[in-house]
């Protein structure tokens, strides 16, 4: 499977945290859009697809299965955004950590899930 087309779209600066939309294509015949490019405390990561639910909580749409696919997907929407920004002659931002905690590897994202419960 391979991504064969990004595209963004820049948000103004209504939304600090929220810099773009993004749509991408796999293997020149599925598109997900609705992506999202976000600022978090530890850099730029992306967002999937999501819809609220009636209890106000949200719930993703289309989603990787791996890290491995989540990773090839930021890496491509993120250098996008960056080119993007590039291009309109902008200073490109903080990209995400190369390489993100899994659930296993960060006990503070399980401490916190057992918190909210």
């Amino acid at each position: 499977m391979e991504i064969t087309e990004v595209r963004i779209s820049l948000l103004r600066k209504e939304d600090p945290k929220l810099k773009a939309f993004a749509s991408i294509v796999f293997d020149d015949c599925f598109v997900v859009r609705s992506l999202k490019v976000i600022q978090g405390i530890k850099g730029l990561f992306v967002a999937m697809p999501s819809r609220k639910l009636l209890d106000g909580t949200f719930k993703d749409i289309a989603h990787p299965l791996n890290n491995e696919t989540r990773r090839m997907i930021e890496e491509k929407v993120i250098g996008k955004y960056q080119e993007e920004l590039a291009s309109q002659g902008a200073v490109p931002e903080a990209v995400v950590p190369e390489k993100p905690k899994t659930w296993e590897e960060a006990p503070e994202v399980r401490e916190k899930a057992e918190e909210e419960k």
